[in-house]
């Protein structure tokens, strides 16, 4: 995932979805809306700084607290690099919580009347919180 990271005086920034982690919630290149601000909670899709890569952001689901962090997964159940591969992500790397997700239209791809209306009921959806994640 890109994007700048948390700015400590804004209560909402943008980041870019990198990698198949998330499929199907999340697609490479969706650029998401974070709320930096408000309480997380089992369930919702979260921007964390990555434990071993501090520089590094990354965007997971939000399992269950364990300790002083929380226990996160991708929602591809094939895809690396989540808790199975880290373990828990402490809290304070938990940056913010995923509101929106928007898509934009894939290059190079026909766009029949069709093609253009199905991408504008569907580029900007939120992103919900799921109770039992993958």
């Amino acid at each position: 995932m890109t994007g700048p990271g948390r700015e400590a005086s804004q209560p909402f920034g943008f980041a870019e979805v990198t990698g198949p982690s998330m499929v199907p919630t999340l697609l490479h290149g969706d650029q998401l809306l974070v709320h930096y601000a408000g309480r997380l909670k089992a369930g919702d899709v979260a921007v964390m700084r990555h434990p071993l890569r501090q520089d590094l952001l990354i965007v997971k689901r939000l399992v269950e607290r364990r300790g002083g962090g929380w226990w996160v997964l991708g929602d591809n159940p094939g895809a690396e690099g989540d808790s199975r591969v880290f373990g828990v992500v402490p809290a304070e790397l938990v940056l913010g919580r995923v509101r929106l997700r928007y898509r934009p239209v894939t290059p190079g791809r026909r766009r029949s009347a069709g093609v253009l209306l199905a991408w504008l009921f569907s580029a900007v959806r939120p992103v919900l919180s799921r109770r039992s994640p993958a």
